[in-house]
């Protein structure tokens, strides 16, 4: 992803952990990598300890948080000192130290402290609504797969118009190779007409085990596989409906429900049932780009409102796939200001790509962070429908970010020292990847060998970096 890397020793020093937990004591190692820098073997060095939020002690006395650690060096110039760190935020580890031509220099290293509900969750980066040429992208979904791991993502979901079955084809084709990316199964929902009516909406299923798109016996797409494999994850779908059946359906729901004046009610009532299925799927509903221009906004004003006073959909795809302020900038505040009127809901961004290759002026613009315990679909979404997601915006060079700002803290954190490194090593497996998916017979055995001596890389950063493992759930080390 190229985030902006501000300090200049994130690649001159390893520290680790870089997250530590509130209340534990902890083992801080930093080792210099290949620099003469602060630390000489066995020479003694102060660490000045600063909590980012306390204020400076000469100012703030009371709520300021600094505190002086003196220590050795060993005898290969490695700094290690325990420390019990006791709010979460970010910690400043300053260094001072006189260089070899007499200068007064100081290096600052950063840590941060969760709290015991995140120790136990590692952020994972990805994107959960990209197309590919299935529709109307432009990579096959091997490529866009193998180009996003280049970029640093952690998990994808393929989301092509009307079809679910390229996730699925993108799923298995990298199920048996040893990538350590995620691939969710996912369609981009449009329904057909009802009632002569269009219905226009989009919708996102993420994570469904079976396709909302295809349940509906449909003109309007071409070479869509009826087979049940094809269908559903697992193999089980419900039935193909009928036009007159699927009118039937949407007919219930506009008998049972009173629609507000101004809202249409086949769209309504379409969006209803189609957000109901994909949760029935065991996926998360979610609301995509209201403020995309599409001549004029994609959802008018009124059918935003209701959606959200009746709790329809899961999750609001906060930031999309635009880089006009409108779509962004409209949909962040209103976010926010449902927050302020007592609506809750999960956010993710996504970049709506429809070209993987990183030339496309739109093809990283937005992501998002999940905090989950393991890089799975089922703890991907939980952790989504627990509010463990950070939508990032990098339409410009200077990220920003939406959602809790507890969560916006950690990951504003995690963007400037931690992925950085992370993305490095996504970089060579996801081009191993595109390899194996583009080369000739001895291409792809050479990318396999690749990929079977760094399988695993991302993980072993992810437990030197997080202090604990995949799965730990906030486990009490010390």
């Amino acid at each position: 992803m190229a985030f902006p890397v501000e300090q200049e020793n994130l690649f001159s020093y390893d520290l680790f952990p870089r997250v530590v937990r509130q209340g534990v004591e902890t083992e801080i190692t930093i080792r210099p990598l290949g620099v003469s820098g602060c630390f000489r073997p066995g020479k003694e060095c102060t660490v000045i300890i600063k909590a980012i939020d306390g204020g400076k002690p000469e100012y703030f006395p009371i709520s300021s948080d600094f505190q002086s650690i003196t220590c050795l060096c060993d005898e290969t110039g490695v700094l290690r000192f325990r420390h019990t760190f006791t709010q979460e935020q970010e910690y400043f580890l300053d260094i001072p130290y006189t260089d070899s031509r007499g200068r007064e220099k100081q290096e600052r290293f950063c840590v941060y402290c969760v709290a015991p509900d995140l120790f136990g969750m590692f952020p994972y980066l990805g994107d959960l609504h990209i197309h590919t040429t299935y529709s109307d992208g432009s990579q096959s979904p091997e490529v866009v797969c193998a180009n996003y791991r280049k970029q640093g993502y952690d998990f994808i979901c393929i989301t092509d118009h009307r079809r679910y079955y390229p996730s699925l084809e993108a799923m298995r084709f990298f199920e048996k190779l040893p990538v350590d990316l995620t691939i969710l199964p996912g369609e981009e929902v449009h329904l057909p007409k009802a009632f002569d009516h269009f219905i226009d909406p989009h919708m996102i299923n993420l994570g469904g085990t079976y396709s909302v798109n295809a349940m509906i016996e449909r003109d309007d797409v071409d070479n869509i596989p009826t087979d049940d494999l094809s269908r559903s994850l697992t193999g089980q779908c419900p039935p193909v409906m009928n036009q007159a059946e699927y009118e039937r359906t949407l007919q219930a729901i506009l008998d049972s429900r009173t629609f507000p004046q101004g809202v249409d009610p086949i769209p309504a009532a379409g969006m209803t049932w189609a957000f109901g299925e994909i949760r029935r799927s065991g996926g998360l509903a979610v609301f995509p780009h209201p403020y995309w221009i599409h001549d004029v906004f994609h959802i008018p004003r009124g059918l935003y409102d209701y959606l959200l006073e009746n709790r329809l959909f899961d999750v609001l795809e906060v930031l999309g796939g635009e880089n006009y302020y409108e779509q962004n900038g409209f949909q962040t505040t209103r976010y926010y200001e449902d927050r302020a009127r007592g609506f809750r809901y999960p956010i993710v961004g996504s970049t709506d790509s429809h070209n993987s290759n990183p030339t496309n002026r739109n093809a990283l613009i937005c992501s998002t962070i999940i905090f989950a315990p393991r890089n799975t679909r089922e703890d991907l979404l939980e952790a989504v429908r627990s509010f463990r997601s950070v939508a990032v915006d990098t339409i410009s060079r200077e990220f920003r970010l939406v959602g809790d700002f507890r969560l916006v803290q950690y990951a504003c954190f995690l963007l400037r020292h931690y992925f950085p490194l992370h993305d490095e090593l996504c970089f060579e497996e996801g081009r191993a990847m595109k390899q194996y998916v583009t080369g000739s017979g001895e291409e792809k055995q050479e990318a396999l060998q690749v990929l079977n001596a760094i399988h695993g890389r991302t993980q072993r950063m992810r437990r030197k970096y997080f202090g604990f493992e995949e799965g730990s759930m906030g486990r009490n080390d010390s």
